[in-house]
Formats: structure tokens, sequence, C-alpha cells
């Protein structure tokens, strides 16, 4: 068994778009995934799955009905499923989330020019 350490920031210098969710680790048939995030994204939930974001730099913004977080390096929510969420960066932020393996990014709004189905493993 060849089991490798993840650095981060290495695998964060690797790109540059944002809104485009990187695979870098995978259990239990969830993705560990590393995305920039800048600017807005949509309005949209997740039916079967919760989301976790990690804030790695910078921060997150993230809009609900009733409330919008602020999310700070260090510090994590986890987005139970059903729940409209959009999440919007003024300037970039380095996530990381923990996900099932069949969520799609854009939530029941996978029409949107934002989806992206086929992650590319880092």
């Amino acid at each position: 068994m060849n089991i490798k350490k993840v650095n981060l920031a290495q695998k964060l210098a690797t790109f540059s778009e944002h809104w485009s969710p990187k695979i870098v680790g995978e259990l239990n048939n969830q993705h560990v995934k590393i995305a920039k995030v800048k600017g807005d994204f949509i309005m949209h939930q997740h039916d079967h799955e919760d989301e976790l974001f990690y804030i790695i730099s910078g921060t997150l913004f993230i809009e609900m009905n009733d409330q919008t977080l602020e999310l700070h390096p260090g510090e994590l929510v986890v987005i139970p499923k059903g729940t409209p969420h959009r999440p919007y960066a003024p300037e970039e932020v380095h996530i990381m989330l923990f996900e099932p393996a069949t969520t799609i990014n854009t939530g029941n709004q996978a029409d949107s020019d934002l989806t992206v189905t086929d992650l590319e493993k880092i």
C-alpha cells in the first residue's frame, strides 16, 4: 500500500480557476475537495447530502434564508441537506469541502453554468 500525504498549499498552487473543486482525497464514499472561490455562487441546496466547508484562507460568506454566516480561516460549517445556501466571497478564498462522492456542486441547480460534473483529481 502506498499511502501519501497531501500538502494543501502545493495542491492549491496547481490551479487558478474559481468555483471548480478538485479532489485531493477519498474516504468512505466521501470526497475531500479543495477549491478557490471568488465572487458570487448561486443559491442552491443538496437534497440528499450534507456539505462541510472548511476555510483555509480568506473570508467566505454563506447566505441562507434566515442568516448569513461569515467564516474565517480555521473555521468550518456543515450545511445540512435540504438547506438552501449561497456561498460568496468578495476576495479569493481557499476552502476544503467534505461531501459524498455523488454530490454535484450546484445541487438542485445542476443545469447552471457553474456546475462541475467531471471533477479533476490532483
